[in-house]
Formats: C-alpha cells, sequence, structure tokens
C-alpha cells in the first residue's frame, strides 16, 4: 500500500515535472506504443500537466485496432457453419467490415461467445466434444504465451476440436516500421510495460541504436509514467538515445525466458499484415507445422480479400500516430462508442475510444 501511495504520489510527480521543465529541451514528440499507456496519461490528467513538455502521440498498441478487416471477414465466415463455436474478446466482437460485424453474426443466431482468457475456450471444446470451438487469437506477446499454452495442452489431452485463428503481432517491428516511415516524427518511445514483461528490454536495443530513438519501458502509475518521459527527454537533451527501465518491479532484462520458449516451440515468426501498417516483415505469430492441427485457418473456405474502412474512417492513420483521434471530420460525430466506424472507437484500449470519453481536444 505504501508503494502504491508512492507511485502516485502528487508531490513526487510535481518534483519530477519539475525536473523536466530544467531540461530546457523544447515541446518533443513522444509516442505511448500501449493503449493502456494512453488511458493511463488521461486517467491522471498527465496529458494536461505535461502538454507543454510533450506532444503525446498514440501508437499501434491495441490488439483489437491493429487486427484487419480480413482476418474478421474469415471469423465471419467460420461463424456462418453451424459446427463451430467462436470464442472471442468482448471487443473483438463489435469491429465492422463491409460484411457486417461477429455481433451481427450472433444477432442472426450464431453461436459466437465472449470469453476472458483462452482456457475459457479450452475449457468450452473439453466440454462440447461434438462442437469445433475456435478462439480468436488476437493480440501481441502478452497474450500469446497463455494461447501457446492451451495449444499444447489440447495435444497433450488429445482435444481435437479446439482450434485458433491466428492473429497475435509483435510488438517490435510494428516499432521498426514507425521509425522507417518520413511522414511521421517520434522523438521517443514510452514501451509497454506488459509486452516488456514477457520479452524484456532486449529487443528495443537495435530501435535506440539504429534510429536513434530513446525507448524507455515504463509502468502504469503517475510516478512511473513522469520518470519515463523526464529521462526520454534527458536523453533527447544528452543526445544519448537507448534503452531505460522503470518498470524493474515487474520488467527484467531478459524477460520471461519460460514465456519466450512456450511461444517458440509452439509458433514461428513470420511476414503479417496490420491495419494501418500494412504488411510488416517477421511481425505474426502461426502455428508450427505439427501443430497445425490446431489452426482454424484450414477451415476457411472462401477466399477473402482486404478491404478498407468506411468512408470518412481515419483509424490507420491515428494508429501510426499521424493524426490526433479529435482531427478526424467523424470523431465525435458519425464516430462514437454507442455507434463505432472504425476500430479505434470500439476498443477500450484504443486512442479514439480514450481521447472521447477522457480528453476530447487534448
Amino acid at each position: 500500500m505504501l508503494y502504491e501511495k508512492a507511485l502516485r504520489s502528487k508531490k513526487n510527480v510535481e518534483a519530477l515535472i519539475e525536473r523536466i521543465s530544467q531540461l530546457k529541451v523544447g515541446r518533443r514528440k513522444i509516442m505511448e506504443v500501449c493503449g493502456t499507456h494512453t488511458y493511463a496519461f488521461f486517467r491522471f490528467g498527465l496529458r494536461k500537466l505535461l502538454s507543454c513538455y510533450v506532444d503525446f502521440i498514440s501508437g499501434p498498441g491495441c490488439p483489437v485496432c491493429i487486427t484487419t478487416d480480413s482476418y474478421i471477414k474469415k471469423a465471419l465466415i467460420l461463424a456462418e457453419d453451424k459446427k463451430n463455436v467462436i470464442a472471442t474478446f468482448g471487443d473483438l466482437l463489435r469491429v465492422r467490415t463491409r460484411s457486417g460485424s461477429l455481433e451481427d453474426m450472433r444477432a442472426k443466431g450464431a453461436d459466437i461467445r465472449m470469453v476472458y482468457s483462452p482456457l475459457d475456450a479450452f475449457l468450452i471444446a473439453k466440454k462440447n466434444k461434438r462442437k469445433r470451438i475456435i478462439f480468436l487469437s488476437v493480440g501481441f506477446e502478452t497474450t500469446a504465451p497463455l494461447i501457446a499454452a492451451t495449444i499444447k495442452q489440447a495435444k497433450s489431452e488429445k482435444v481435437d476440436n479446439y482450434f485458433i485463428l491466428c492473429g497475435n503481432r509483435l510488438i517490435p517491428p510494428a516499432m521498426r516500421t514507425l521509425c522507417e516511415d518520413k511522414d511521421i516524427r517520434i522523438d521517443g518511445f514510452i514501451c509497454p510495460g506488459h509486452v516488456s514483461a514477457i520479452i524484456g528490454v532486449r529487443p528495443y536495443r537495435d530501435i535506440a541504436r539504429k534510429y536513434k530513438k530513446g525507448c524507455v519501458v515504463c509502468g502504469f502509475e503517475p510516478v512511473d509514467i513522469v520518470w519515463s518521459l523526464y529521462l526520454l527527454l534527458k536523453q533527447i537533451k544528452e543526445k544519448t538515445p537507448k534503452v531505460e527501465n522503470t518498470y524493474t518491479r515487474v520488467v527484467k532484462t531478459g524477460g520471461n525466458r519460460r514465456a519466450q520458449e512456450l511461444l517458440k516451440e509452439i509458433f514461428y515468426v513470420d511476414d503479417a499484415s496490420w491495419r494501418g501498417l500494412g504488411v510488416i516483415k517477421k511481425s505474426g505469430l502461426f502455428l508450427h507445422k505439427k501443430f497445425s492441427q490446431f489452426d482454424a485457418e484450414k477451415l476457411v473456405t472462401k477466399n477473402v480479400e482486404e478491404s478498407s474502412l468506411p468512408k470518412g474512417c481515419r483509424c490507420g492513420e491515428v494508429i501510426k500516430g499521424k493524426i490526433k483521434p479529435y482531427e478526424c471530420s467523424q470523431f465525435g460525430k458519425r464516430c462514437s462508442p454507442n455507434s463505432p466506424l472504425g476500430p479505434c472507437m470500439v476498443s477500450f484500449e484504443g486512442a479514439c475510444r480514450i481521447y472521447f470519453e477522457y480528453g476530447r481536444g487534448i
């Protein structure tokens, strides 16, 4: 309790902001890669407090937001088959494509169930042997080990009616892609705490070295965040881009080795498509051949083509950090949480949803 109190101390935050003011490096563009950080910045009022020092840019750290239309369409095709039960995280239900949404399919009678973890889906499979249970496997390095564990367990227990539709993505390749985009100016990265708990800090080192962008792994409390921003701005002042870790109570340099080994055992890495970012080399996880019996991709019976977002939606640009959500002409008008045009307004980690609920115009 005392530890948490110190991390939320107004006095500590004010002292760190004073140190930031003394750096005198001007207003810098810092990308918070993780949607949970975007939420935390608004929740604690840090965007407003730091607005004269930092221009915050939301990144592609919302798994629902970067999931492509083609992935949702494949899920819709699978949902049409009465033999299939689709298990998914809740936010994915409301993401619309030109073919509709999973929520629409459920309203028409498809068996689509909201779950809170891949283990829920695996247990449904064990209890419903006559149905194929297909888990929509989206997310980053944080959720991927849990999904890998269910695949390993399914093979061990010979649960042959459990499948996943692979949609997991890796964060560092996306960060490198953003660094290579000449239309995006980023002075430094607030790196995702949950992802880093799995992968550690080493994967960010080539970003600091090759692209000269400072990276600080950060927790989600006010002092975590302001301390991380101070370190990034200090790196900019001293022209010493590097990787630092202010979340040492959770994130170790080498990450979670056991989780990493499990990922290597179950998945291989290959090129993958991201909404807004296109195809990124070596950024997706796919099932190894010896686990292909659990791959729902082979159950998709129709060809699926990628389609664009609804007219006027600029979600792709928001994901890349090219625009702020309120710079989209549809924001708060045709597009709101009750009637979202794009996934950035659907997910609780989506930048548009967070800006709408906590900080329009900030």
